[in-house]
């Protein structure tokens, strides 16, 4: 289970405090899909960050009983002078998982090809995300944290993510992020509406999106 009690998180900015959330709560059980709606900054990824523990609430308690994924995609944590294939080796080590199998696994999905062999530091964005799916979908974690995945690579590319995420880890928890309202309708079971600081947690995704649209 993943618990949020009234949690509230604020930044700095020039002219005071820019409060992001306020007050919210919310459960996510072993297996339940949520989806996170809201406009553009109303505090979608600050959210995500704060589920990973990658930032801190301000107030209120966030209690983790689930092994959390960082977000899908994201590879702001690769050593650039590392291969995509040391990179991989590390992780799996981090996260106590065997190397066996998981170069070719990595070759064969990320479709990096000789570059999985070269220093991150020279990859493009988009070979960076293919290479952080790819290594997470190497750990098994009981929560995904999911930003807009979709977007990652051609058609061909989001078809294999979308089988080895939903079909494959079709068990495990996931919060997803997407401005695309077929996904969160499609692949959630509740959502939450993010405006003014404000979460509201709708049980019945198209009556968030009934909200939403009214905004």
């Amino acid at each position: 289970m993943i618990s949020f009690e009234n949690v509230s998180h604020a930044y700095p900015i020039k002219n005071g405090i820019n409060e992001v959330l306020c007050n919210l709560s919310f459960k996510l059980e072993k297996g339940e899909k949520l989806g996170i709606i809201g406009k553009n900054g109303t505090g979608k990824s600050t959210l995500l960050r704060l589920v990973s523990g990658v930032e801190l609430p301000k107030s209120g308690h966030i209690i983790r009983d689930m092994s959390v994924s960082w977000p899908l995609a994201f590879g702001g944590a690769f050593q650039g002078s590392l291969s995509g294939l040391d990179n991989t080796r590390f992780i799996c080590r981090v996260y106590n998982k065997s190397l066996e199998g998981a170069e070719q696994y990595m070759q064969e999905f990320t479709e990096l090809g000789k570059y999985f062999y070269e220093p991150v530091k020279n990859y493009s964005s988009g070979m960076r995300a293919k290479l952080a799916f790819g290594i997470s979908m190497l750990v098994d974690f009981d929560c995904y944290l999911i930003d807009e995945i979709t977007a990652v690579g051609d058609a061909t590319f989001q078809h294999k993510c979308d089988h080895e995420l939903f079909y494959k880890k079709r068990d495990s928890a996931m919060i997803i992020i997407s401005h695309d309202e077929n996904v969160i309708k499609e692949k959630c079971d509740s959502a939450i509406l993010l405006n003014n600081s404000q979460g509201t947690h709708y049980m019945d995704v198209n009556q968030a999106f009934d909200v939403y649209h009214t905004l």
